[in-house]
């Protein structure tokens, strides 16, 4: 959902912030590539030079002695806004890792965020063949949404489980993560894509937290709608 507000998604949005700030560090600093890669989180300077010269169209080791253009991704705001003074209720969950069963799809996200798995069509039938999987201790239908830095989105209506699945089934393992839920009241979708949207352009700016990388969820337990948001605490430096 974030994808949707923006038009880029998460990951995205911190490759390309990384590869801003590594071009600034090279420019101004002499420092060692391969310290600048391991800065900004590459396993190796090679996978840094391909990421960086796609972005900014030089290499890493040329920017110090070159006068080429680089590119600036502008760090991102969500502007807030008082709109009535509406509150919003939420809880913060700190959770360990947990397997999902379910089925996947990776889908090709529209440049306006917005995504529309095939899975959507058989939503009814995969959620009771998911039934017999449903983890007591964290019940309900999730919808799991883990956008890539190609700008696909990996989709999936699981569940969670402590059972081994059948090979029709995919399994994914959530890691650990601190989370924001909110539950979305109202008549569906509209009240969830608003709840998105106020997730983003009103609690984040006003809290101590930033977002954090992980999939998406919409947890969906018989009549209620839950969205889950990885969350950390806001660092000194933010991407």
């Amino acid at each position: 959902m974030f994808s949707f507000i923006t038009g880029v998604s998460i990951a995205e949005y911190v490759r390309r912030r990384r590869l801003t700030s590594a071009a600034f560090d090279l420019k101004h600093h002499h420092v060692r590539v391969i310290d600048v890669a391991m800065k900004y989180g590459y396993d190796s300077p090679d996978a840094f030079s391909r990421a960086f010269q796609s972005l900014h169209g030089i290499t890493p080791s040329e920017v110090y002695y070159s006068d080429a253009s680089l590119r600036a991704f502008p760090r991102m705001t969500f502007q807030f806004m008082i709109k009535g003074a509406v509150e919003m209720e939420y809880r913060i969950v700190e959770k360990e890792s947990f397997t999902v069963v379910g089925k996947k799809e990776n889908v090709a996200m529209g440049e306006g965020g917005e995504f529309e798995p095939m899975l959507w069509e058989q939503l009814e039938t995969i959620e009771k063949q998911l039934k017999p999987y449903d983890h007591s201790s964290f019940p309900g239908i999730l919808h799991i949404s883990n956008a890539k830095q190609s700008n696909d989105v990996t989709y999936m209506i699981a569940t969670a489980t402590d059972q081994q699945a059948t090979k029709e089934f995919e399994i994914f393992t959530i890691p650990a993560k601190t989370w924001a839920v909110f539950h979305a009241q109202g008549p569906m979708p509209e009240a969830m894509l608003k709840t998105w949207e106020r997730v983003y352009s009103e609690w984040i700016p006003m809290t101590e937290y930033e977002l954090d990388e992980a999939p998406e969820m919409i947890r969906s337990v018989e009549e209620e709608v839950e969205i889950w948001v990885a969350i950390k605490p806001n660092a000194t430096d933010r991407f």
